[in-house]
């Protein structure tokens, strides 16, 4: 798995695997029940700390984008049609992401159209 860290954001790198990783579930380079790097090998390739292979690994597990267990590793979870109903945390991070285009001064039009661009981007 290749990931592009930036060690000079202000993201912490667990966060940047985190979200890699959720990208690359969402546009179909990684689908349900593949096998994702074992902790050592990702943090060996990736020159960081296991433990924050760990934290992101452990992160995306509790968001329910990945399972993980000791004798099979961490997999792509299978993804259960959603209710429709959007999650708090979803909406929190929306609210924020929407403020900061706003204060950008970016028009409503303008996000909207990026929205969409974004929402049905082809693989």
């Amino acid at each position: 798995m290749l990931l592009s860290l930036d060690f000079s954001s202000d993201t912490p790198i667990y966060q940047q695997i985190r979200n890699q990783i959720i990208i690359a579930i969402s546009n179909g380079q990684l689908l349900p029940g593949d096998q994702l790097p074992t902790i050592r090998n990702l943090a060996d390739q990736s020159g960081i700390n296991m433990m924050t292979v760990s934290k992101a690994y452990q992160l995306l597990k509790q968001e329910g984008y990945i399972t993980a267990d000791r004798r099979n590793g961490a997999k792509v979870a299978q993804r259960n049609p959603s209710s429709g109903e959007i999650p708090c945390t979803l909406h929190n991070e929306l609210q924020l992401v929407v403020s900061q285009f706003r204060l950008q001064g970016v028009s409503e039009e303008c996000f909207l159209t990026l929205c969409k661009e974004l929402y049905n981007k082809e693989v």
